[in-house]
């Protein structure tokens, strides 16, 4: 039996923390105000961002838990689903929120890049950890919302709503870069259990039964969200996650290329390509040879 509370509006989810709806499309929440309660999984229909003050139960997503303390921030998208696991035991919430409904940004700057802020995908052990100054920041933007929704609605107001939301998401980007370069004992390791990853998965049985491995396969295999993988390996590499497979790709088969007991297409095939003329195709992009040309040259 599926017993999560699912919230579809900014007012289902303002009335479950006694807080007055302000504007029917976006909120900041002080769960202090909320009645103490057990903890649930929640379904959200908007995006939503958590800003946890104090240890209140550890905040669930899919099969995992966050890495989630005091003074960390989590963000959701809508038809994502998480909880806090409170072992059964009664806890008052703590902490600041920030939802917003997608037909907020409908139409603006925000709404046709919000995709870029890629964090809204990521999951477990993946939050923002803020410092003090940080958290100060986080909290005047959500002053600077708050005071726009207390005051009367004007012409200027979803303007200012909207873009105090995407210079939040700006500085959201901001200490997401200097997280990923001051947590490195938490990150250590992970680009060299990639590289030995690939290497394992491209001189197995693997491609040619399961196909070319992907960025999703490579982020599950390292137990990572695909997003946050990819912004960690684009941020140590210079890199995409994609580009760094495909290069690996082509040098696996440069040292097939030398056998010449094979042709071109079985090299292929041992690569995971479906289509020869595919294979042929990103090798000439990466090399500026083609396969026969390259083999020609050595």
């Amino acid at each position: 039996m599926d017993n999560r509370r699912r919230f579809e509006t900014i007012s289902d989810y303002n009335a479950f923390n006694n807080t007055k709806t302000l504007h029917p499309l976006v909120s900041v929440i002080d769960f202090s105000k909320a009645a103490p309660r057990e903890g649930s999984r929640m379904y959200f229909g908007f995006y939503t961002i958590f800003l946890k003050d104090v240890k209140c139960g550890d905040l669930v997503y899919g099969r995992n838990t966050y890495d989630y303390q005091e003074g960390t921030l989590v963000f959701l998208a809508p038809g994502q689903v998480a909880g806090v696991n409170s072992n059964g035991e009664t806890y008052q919430p703590k902490g600041h929120g920030l939802v917003f409904h997608p037909d907020l940004i409908h139409g603006t700057s925000l709404g046709r890049h919000i995709q870029d802020y890629t964090f809204f995908g990521y999951q477990s052990n993946e939050a923002l950890h803020l410092s003090e100054s940080e958290r100060k920041i986080v909290l005047d933007y959500f002053s600077k919302i708050e005071y726009e929704l207390e005051h009367a609605i004007d012409k200027h107001s979803k303007r200012l709503i909207v873009s105090n939301i995407e210079l939040f998401l700006d500085y959201c980007v901001r200490f997401y870069d200097r997280q990923f370069i001051t947590r490195d004992t938490v990150h250590a390791g992970i680009l060299e259990r990639f590289e030995n990853l690939l290497n394992d998965y491209l001189r197995s049985e693997k491609p040619q039964t399961i196909g070319l491995p992907s960025v999703a396969y490579c982020a599950d295999e390292l137990n990572l969200s695909p997003n946050y993988f990819g912004d960690l390996v684009k941020k140590e590499t210079g890199k995409t996650a994609q580009d760094y497979i495909q290069a690996k790709l082509i040098d696996i088969a440069k040292e097939k290329m030398f056998d010449t007991s094979k042709t071109v297409s079985q090299v292929s095939s041992e690569l995971g390509f479906k289509y020869p003329q595919h294979f042929a195709r990103l090798f000439k992009q990466r090399v500026g040879y083609s396969p026969l040309e390259f083999r020609s040259l050595n």
